[in-house]
């Protein structure tokens, strides 16, 4: 510990060996990064039910996913769409790092999952069976399907991981705070930890809950629905999906001879004060403690990825407490939310795509967004993919309330998937 009460060292490095994505950018990392690669947008009008009488009718929605082709077929009608995305999120993850579960101590694994508004679509299929049908209608696995906790319990079952499992409700930083606390569990004897989120709230209910929100887009048209930091900003669009990540020791990585796409360096976390405290936003300071956390300073970061909330009063904020730590136009920004939508608890997919992005050495582009208002002050990367500086990037997200997140990540060995 500094003086200052943060955590500056670990027993151990904690890398991410595999990882697993169901995106509306596309099913599987490779997928996804050639999406974001090419600036290709996932965003659409919604097809999972007929939007026309909601304010909000686009959304980022994931392609081509069919459960029974991915998850075990009596699990299925058992869990909801977000415990669906995690399974196939989770199994990719493994295979892509090549860990085999029942090769390993059960109580040695863990699983750390992020969720933000948990079975949404099973719980509104419940609910309507409940006031058109009657109770006795009501399926017996909505006790546990809507859960938040549900997530980890079907992956940790599945994979037989025993160790210390949970979930963080944090909403969009969500995703980050539990790849921090994958990096506290291996200093605490876990030799890996299966760790990321999914969110699946694209239904008639999930819908009407985040429009409560008044901070979601209603334009129509895609290409201009999720703008952040351009002049024409009006909101952001809802998406779904999300990633997985294995993350293991170092020690435990060089064992087996595995690669590893690249390092959790730092993390901090932090709640803005409520807006009429008259007392700032947390982000700067969050940032910074994140810095302080992967020992490293501005000048060491190459790249950031935005929380780009394409609300302006956010994003106002957001960039104001980026020229605060790094200066005006100190550090290439990149908004690949804006190619997906916000996936609240599937957050760590920025975390996959900056770590797919030191792999390739570029900072990926965001596509659109041709009028970003001169008093940002940011560096935001929009024409063309940038080749980038040190290859070291910081995530940011924060969540409806007032969450706030930071995560440092630094390249490691592996090379990104093959476009």
């Amino acid at each position: 510990m500094s003086a200052s009460g943060i955590r500056t060292g670990h027993r151990g490095t904690a890398v991410v060996t595999g990882l697993g994505v169901v995106a509306p950018t596309g099913i599987g990392a490779r997928r996804h990064w050639e999406s974001v690669l090419a600036g290709k947008s996932g965003l659409g009008r919604i097809t999972r039910f007929d939007p026309a009488g909601y304010p909000v009718r686009v959304a980022g929605e994931v392609p081509g996913f069919e459960a029974g082709e991915r998850v075990p077929g009596r699990l299925v009608p058992q869990t909801d769409r977000f415990t669906h995305f995690a399974l196939a999120a989770a199994e990719e993850a493994l295979d892509d790092a090549a860990v085999d579960p029942r090769a390993l101590p059960e109580y040695a694994m863990a699983v750390v999952t992020a969720s933000s508004s948990g079975g949404t679509e099973f719980g509104q299929r419940e609910m309507e069976r409940l006031y058109q049908q009657g109770p006795s209608w009501v399926g017996a696995y909505q006790s546990i399907a809507w859960f938040y906790a549900a997530t980890t319990g079907q992956v940790s079952i599945r994979h037989g991981m025993r160790g210390p499992c949970g979930v963080l409700c944090c909403e969009q930083a969500g995703g980050l705070d539990a790849l921090g606390q994958s990096r506290r569990l291996l200093d605490t004897g876990s030799e890996l930890v299966l760790s990321g989120g999914t969110d699946a709230s694209l239904s008639p209910y999930g819908l009407v809950a985040q429009t409560m929100t008044g901070e979601l887009s209603t334009a129509d048209d895609p290409a201009c629905a999720y703008l952040p930091f351009d002049a024409a900003a009006s909101g952001f669009v809802p998406g779904e999906g999300g990633a997985f990540l294995v993350v293991e020791t170092a020690a435990s990585a060089r064992a087996r001879g595995a690669e590893h796409y690249g390092e959790l360096l730092g993390h901090a976390a932090g709640f803005d004060p409520p807006a009429d405290s008259g007392r700032p936003p947390v982000l700067a300071s969050v940032i910074r403690r994140a810095l302080t956390d992967a020992r490293l300073g501005p000048e060491d970061i190459g790249a950031v990825f935005a929380d780009a909330s394409g609300v302006p009063v956010r994003d106002r904020a957001e960039a104001r407490a980026l020229h605060e730590v790094f200066g005006a136009g100190g550090v290439p920004v990149a908004a690949p939310k804006a190619l997906t939508g916000r996936l609240y608890g599937g957050a760590a997919l920025d975390v996959a795509t900056a770590l797919l992005a030191l792999s390739a050495g570029v900072v990926p582009h965001t596509p659109g967004l041709d009028r970003s208002a001169p008093e940002y002050a940011i560096d935001l990367v929009v024409d063309r993919p940038r080749r980038i500086g040190p290859r070291t990037a910081l995530v940011l997200a924060r969540g409806h309330g007032g969450f706030t997140s930071a995560l440092v990540v630094g390249a490691g060995n592996r090379t990104c998937p093959e476009t």
